[in-house]
């Protein structure tokens, strides 16, 4: 049921998982405002700012910020190797920052965001999620490292495939590399016969899937999440220079 709100002071609220598709805002106030909405763009989808469509804009500009992820949307066997060869290296060059930063960053929650540990291990599970068990068709295809969206539990899916405890950060590097490695051999043997074949999509099985889709979620997923864990490496490293704490640059 639509709400309507007029003169009503929201400065300062925080929306988590809220659907404000065709939602219309006038005469408001957003300096500072900030969305975060990884499903800008599917299906065509628009956010229309002074009468302008900004999705575009933004797209283009994360491609800029982003080498290689322009590449996600590859539609043959050869672009899709390319397109993952990008992530990786990109991601390759974040855990080198990771490294280099003070001990226990990879374990820090920013603004109860999933840390950047956990981000690894949530791309585990989008990894065994839309490789293992939409396109590999596995029965079990979870590492129990992998971590879980917010709904999965009460979405009523089983969570004691997942382990309770924390694991060290060497065990989650681990289980990411071995997941990269998996999709890293599935696409070198992958044809262009494969990418056409349908899937049952995995959240929602009555909807029909491809491998190419699945392939591209796998990406997106790659993407939006390195997004995500840079973006909070970076509030890391301006609190510690605000608080007069060394860095990775400043231990030189």
């Amino acid at each position: 049921m639509a709400e309507r709100f007029v003169d009503v002071d929201l400065s300062g609220a925080r929306f988590e998982r809220v659907d404000l598709s065709g939602a219309v805002l006038r005469s408001v106030v957003v300096d500072g405002a900030e969305v975060e909405a990884p499903w800008l763009l599917d299906d065509g989808a628009s956010l229309v700012v002074n009468g302008v469509d900004v999705a575009p804009l933004v797209d283009a500009e994360l491609d800029a910020r982003m080498p290689g992820r322009s590449l996600r949307r590859a539609g043959d066997p050869d672009g899709l190797r390319a397109a993952w060869a990008a992530p990786e290296q990109s991601w390759g060059r974040v855990l080198e920052r990771v490294a280099a930063m003070p001990s226990g960053t990879v374990d820090v929650s920013v603004d109860d965001e999933w840390s950047f540990a956990q981000t690894l291990r949530h791309l585990v599970m989008a990894t065994d999620t839309w490789l293992g068990r939409a396109v590999l068709g596995l029965d079990q295809p979870y590492h129990p490292l992998g971590q879980p969206h917010a709904e999965y539990e009460t979405d009523g899916y089983d969570m004691s495939v997942f382990t309770t405890r924390q694991p060290t950060y060497e065990e989650v590097l681990e289980a990411r590399a071995g997941r990269q490695r998996m999709v890293r051999e599935h696409l070198a043997t992958l044809v262009a016969d494969d990418l056409a074949q349908v899937r049952a999509n995995p959240w929602a099985p009555q909807h029909a899937e491809t491998t190419l889709s699945c392939l591209r979620t796998i990406l997106d997923e790659e993407w939006e999440h390195q997004r995500y864990a840079v973006r909070d490496l970076d509030l890391l490293e301006a609190r510690s220079v605000a608080e007069g704490q060394p860095t990775n640059m400043q231990k030189g």
